[in-house]
């Protein structure tokens, strides 16, 4: 999806669903409509245009993470970003279900392009699965030519300060335990099931350029035992999420079920640790940016072929890429 789809979209439901509710108020515990919400911002589907959605990201946002988060709130309103790019929300997620569905069909028209798209799991809840498989299959969101990468955001330190968890290991059993019980008893999550038959893997994401305070040793604190505010390395994410996905891989292949790869944001800014984190853990990384400045790192990703997946944006924000392991 592009901004110019997104603004067809908001405006095709502007009129024709005006008095769909799809918020309610915090403040009054009222429900507001479509049309009501807009109203509230002064807003009118004259007033939107591409400039004004402002959800392109352009060279502003290169090497700025708070900045390329933001271009994801339509005309800097999270309220917009909630209604219409959330499947988890006051309408079920409808419009999201609606635009995807769009999408895929023009990939699907086109017959010879294919997409791997995002969605995210906190591990704030554990009922987070089931919520999001719920809405894809009751929406109907497939496609032959679409497959889903799950990321897995490195937020434990937001979550802590909110008391939503209570240590580092909540955050992998809410990740981890229903897909266990899902390959154990199919029967026990239809929905989660059915999903997991289009994920292709997982993905762990935040701002790498953070300072991480404290190093993964030996001797690091276990999750359970990681009761502490600041937030884990990088290292320390990576490694744990590698060692349940080896053992639930594991029990997959055993029970005759699709298996899943670790394919992180790696080495797109921050230290050569989450480069070494990367090749020892992952089955290939995304960016990989910071490859060229480490030269011995690039020849052990060339000779195991790791591969380095450089998403189109990067290309257009930064004008030109020639790639880690190409020839300079």
């Amino acid at each position: 999806m592009n901004q110019k789809h997104l603004l067809r979209f908001i405006k095709k439901t502007m009129k024709t669903s005006p008095n769909d509710l799809v918020y309610v108020d915090p403040i009054t515990n009222t429900p507001l409509t479509l049309e009501q919400v807009f109203q509230a911002m002064n807003l009118t589907t004259y007033d939107l245009s591409v400039d004004m959605l402002d959800v392109h990201a352009d060279r502003n946002a290169f090497h700025r993470f708070d900045k390329f988060n933001a271009k994801y709130n339509p005309i800097g309103q999270s309220l917009l970003r909630d209604i219409f790019i959330r499947s988890d929300n006051y309408i079920g997620g409808k419009y999201f279900a609606q635009i995807l569905k769009e999408v895929m069909f023009d990939l699907e028209e086109s017959k010879y392009q294919n997409a791997e798209l995002r969605l995210s799991i906190f591990g704030v809840s554990i009922t987070e699965w089931d919520k999001l498989a719920e809405w894809a299959i009751c929406n109907s969101v497939y496609s032959d030519n679409v497959k889903w990468l799950v990321q897995i955001p490195r937020l434990y330190d937001v979550y802590k300060a909110n008391k939503i968890v209570d240590n580092f290991q909540t955050i992998l059993d809410n990740v981890f335990r229903p897909l266990f019980e899902a390959t154990e008893d199919p029967h026990s999550h239809p929905a989660l099931h059915r999903f997991l038959q289009h994920v292709v893997g997982f993905d762990s994401v935040d701002d790498e350029s953070k300072s991480e305070g404290i190093g993964f040793y030996v001797d690091s604190p276990l999750p359970a035992n990681w009761h502490m505010a600041d937030n884990p390395p990088y290292s320390y994410y990576l490694y744990y999420i590698y060692a349940s996905m080896v053992v639930l891989n594991s029990f997959r292949r055993e029970r005759g079920f699709n298996t899943f790869v670790l394919r992180p944001h790696c080495g797109e800014a921050g230290t050569v640790q989450h480069l070494v984190a990367g090749f020892l853990l992952a089955e290939s990384i995304s960016h990989g940016l910071l490859l060229r400045k480490v030269r011995y790192i690039i020849t052990l990703f060339y000779y195991l072929k790791l591969n380095v997946v450089n998403p189109i944006q990067y290309i257009y924000l930064n004008g030109t890429y020639s790639g880690p392991l190409n020839k300079e």
